[in-house]
C-alpha cells in the first residue's frame, strides 16, 4: 500500500494550496488528512468516506479547507483556502485500515500512514 502525498509547498497567508494523494491499492476505503505543526503533536485535518460521503472536518479549519475524493483515480484531495501562517505544518494523507468502514475511524487516528508534504505559510 502506498499513499503519496503532494502539492505542498510556500504560499503567502491569504493564499491557497490544493493537496493530493493517491491511495494505491485503497479505492474502497475512507481517506483523509492530519497534520503535525512545529512543537505540536499530529492533529486530525480532514477526513472522507469510502464513496465520498460524510466529510469531517476539524473546527480549526471548517470552512477554509474542503476535502473530496476522485474515486477513479484513488485519490483524495485537499483544497486548502485564505491560509494562516498557522496552517504551516507537515500534512499527512492517511486511509482506513479496512475497505468499506466510516471515515470516523480517521478522526480517531486510526489509519495507514503515507509520507507528509509540507506547507509552509508566510506572513
Amino acid at each position: 500500500v502506498q499513499l503519496q502525498a503532494s502539492g505542498g509547498g510556500l504560499v503567502q497567508a491569504g493564499g491557497s494550496l490544493r493537496l493530493s494523494c493517491v491511495a494505491s491499492g485503497r479505492s474502497n476505503f475512507a481517506k483523509g488528512w492530519y497534520r503535525q505543526r512545529p512543537g505540536r503533536e499530529r492533529e486530525f485535518v480532514a477526513a472522507i468516506g469510502w464513496r465520498g460521503q460524510s466529510a469531517h472536518i476539524a473546527d480549526s479549519v471548517k470552512g477554509r479547507f474542503t476535502i473530496s475524493l476522485d474515486s477513479a483515480k484513488d485519490t483524495v484531495y485537499l483544497q486548502m483556502n485564505s491560509l494562516y501562517v498557522e496552517d504551516t505544518a507537515v500534512y499527512f494523507c492517511t486511509a482506513a485500515t479496512k475497505p468499506y468502514i466510516s471515515a470516523q475511524s480517521l478522526v480517531r487516528g486510526v489509519g495507514t500512514w503515507g509520507q507528509g508534504t509540507q506547507v509552509t505559510v508566510s506572513s
